[in-house]
């Protein structure tokens, strides 16, 4: 790498985001130290375009081919990741591989078995209020010559929201962007996951202001896995379930991309050698042109002269667009990806396998020798390459966790002294569940957790115009454990003591 200081202005972006610390500012210019790894962050980071991509073999160094970066490691120095350092020209791991009883320690605490499932699940429990009364059910039960008791109440929860989840690879609208329902805003576009838009709807904020209500309602139909319709601000209209298909734009999306275009090219390279001699995997995310692939160059193939328009991120991946056209990116025609094609020599005939991380779409050209490409019907290997990767592809779906806070004053139901409480969930000695269904637990103070909505009977959750959604929670633990934190003692009946009909209202 090299730096121009004509073009540099000290801003110190590259001394700062330097993964190996080499980059100094020196008299109001980047100068670059020994120890370079050829790693580009300066390249990318660098907002006046004073960095020159000069990368060369280093005497001595190294190339790390654990990920896309390809470190260039001098000897006696470790890569961009700190993972593998050159110990006397080889490439060694700088950590030791810990067995499982090395960490275990960092291990949440395991409730004790007796405790799950509970005796009974909260769904149509009734709720406690005001909130120092007992809960409506205190069951005890022997399990295991074990007392165990399960607390139930349907809590009435300002903090909670769901956190959505929809698989497809269509541009749904700008991060950030406000998502609305009947026309009120209830949420907003969060960052993508593997193949998935994320979305988060209601939360505290949201339920108490002026959409409130209809925050509620959407965050309880959600969660009780009914069809709701939602309009992203700038963005797309969806039609989602959890559970099915998401629908947008009104085009049912089927397949859930089987990985980035990176990702494809490295699951699927034999195939796509044998398909064309060029290949390019169209993604919003990243797109990948497969000669100059890791993958492509691990076969022994020899970089083809073309490029593509997307920023490069590492050699052969570069970074997409978001839009409605193929991959989720903005492009229609697929060529349009293509570099400038003036200037390059491809020899008569060469082909080129153009296609989406779902394999839904794809197409074939060939170099007429005139400075274009024509199409072509997809020959044998190269469908047989595209069928392998919408194979692969698993069916898109919609699904949805639970998020809420049940730390406030609910556990005055519960137990008589509430702090107690909290400290049993979070040291293992009482068991949360939410329907029966078994959450994530996040640490720090209060009780925040998570649940699969899916793994909940439909229609376990409503809403009260406080507003505030409610939920069906139950804790179990020992007596003994219930006991010592101040339980409800005199509000306790025996399991046994239930009638069936209790069961089925």
């Amino acid at each position: 790498m090299r730096i121009d200081p004509q073009r540099c202005n000290g801003c110190g972006l590259c001394a700062r985001d330097c993964p190996v610390e080499v980059i100094s500012i020196q008299e109001n210019k980047a100068l670059i130290g020994e120890g370079c790894v050829e790693c580009r962050t300066c390249l990318r980071v660098c907002p006046r375009q004073a960095v020159s991509d000069q990368r060369r073999p280093l005497p001595g160094a190294l190339e790390c081919t654990r990920c896309p970066v390809a470190c260039q490691v001098p000897p006696g120095r470790t890569g961009a990741c700190g993972r593998f350092r050159n110990q006397e020209g080889e490439l060694v791991r700088t950590r030791p591989l810990l067995a499982f009883s090395q960490a275990a320690g960092r291990l949440a605490p395991e409730p004790p078995p007796q405790t799950s499932p509970p005796l009974v699940t909260a769904i149509g429990a009734g709720g406690t209020y005001p909130d120092y009364v007992p809960a409506p059910y205190i069951l005890s039960d022997r399990r295991q010559g074990v007392d165990v008791v399960t607390v139930l109440t349907e809590a009435p929860l300002s903090y909670s929201g769901v956190k959505l989840k929809i698989d497809t690879d269509l541009e749904i609208g700008p991060e950030g962007a406000e998502v609305k329902f009947e026309g009120r805003s209830v949420g907003m576009v969060e960052t993508e996951e593997y193949g998935s838009k994320m979305l988060a709807l209601g939360g505290v904020n949201r339920l108490t202001g002026p959409a409130g209500f209809a925050a509620a309602r959407v965050v309880a139909a959600v969660a009780n896995q009914e069809a709701v319709k939602l309009k992203v601000k700038g963005g797309a209209r969806l039609e989602v379930q959890v559970g099915r298909p998401p629908v947008i734009e009104g085009r049912r999306v089927e397949k859930m991309r089987v990985g980035c275009g990176s990702a494809t090219v490295g699951l699927f390279a034999p195939l796509f050698q044998q398909a064309a001699d060029e290949v390019i995997i169209l993604d919003h995310h990243i797109t990948s042109l497969f000669t100059h692939h890791a993958a492509g160059r691990c076969l022994g193939l020899e970089p083809s002269p073309l490029d593509l328009r997307f920023p490069r991120s590492t050699p052969g991946r570069y970074f997409g667009t978001h839009g409605p056209g193929w991959g989720g990116t903005d492009i229609q025609d697929p060529l349009e990806v293509l570099a400038p094609l003036e200037g390059i020599s491809l020899p008569p005939g060469f082909t080129l396998l153009i296609t989406e991380t779902t394999g839904q779409q794809a197409a074939l050209y060939r170099w007429d020798g005139k400075g274009s490409f024509q199409p072509l019907e997809l020959s044998p290997a190269a469908r047989e390459a595209v069928e392998a990767v919408a194979r692969t592809c698993e069916p898109s779906r919609v699904s949805a966790v639970y998020a809420a806070g049940v730390g406030g004053s609910a556990r005055a139901g519960v137990v008589r002294w509430p702090l107690e409480l909290t400290r049993a969930v979070h040291q293992g000695r009482a068991r949360l569940t939410c329907g029966g269904a078994p959450v994530f637990l996040w640490p720090g103070g209060g009780i925040t957790f998570y649940v699969d909505v899916e793994r909940i009977t439909p229609g376990a959750f409503t809403w009260v115009p406080t507003p505030a959604t409610v939920a069906p929670i139950e804790y179990t633990m020992r007596l003994e454990d219930y006991r010592r934190m101040g339980g409800h003692l005199e509000a306790m009946k025996p399991f046994s003591a239930l009638e069936p009909v209790w069961l089925d209202r």
